[in-house]
């Protein structure tokens, strides 16, 4: 499965970003790429967690980085 993180400014300045896929796997940070870290590590997280409770087969998967601002 591929996962797509999306990125977006919000109106008091910090950077939300959240894995389209993975309803709640969301994250904010003061730089757009501080965001997207922190997404991208609760992602696995969320996905090795799934995979360790047989919630979610064990199978390859990639992780589709925003374009550059």
């Amino acid at each position: 499965m591929q996962y797509t993180i999306e990125v977006e400014m919000e109106e008091d300045g910090r950077w939300m970003a959240e894995v389209v896929e993975i309803p709640g796997v969301m994250a904010y940070g003061a730089t757009q790429d501080e965001a997207v870290k922190k997404t991208e590590s609760l992602a696995l997280r969320v996905i090795a967690e799934r995979i360790e409770e047989s919630e979610t087969p064990a199978a390859s998967f990639s992780i589709r980085l925003p374009a550059a601002a």
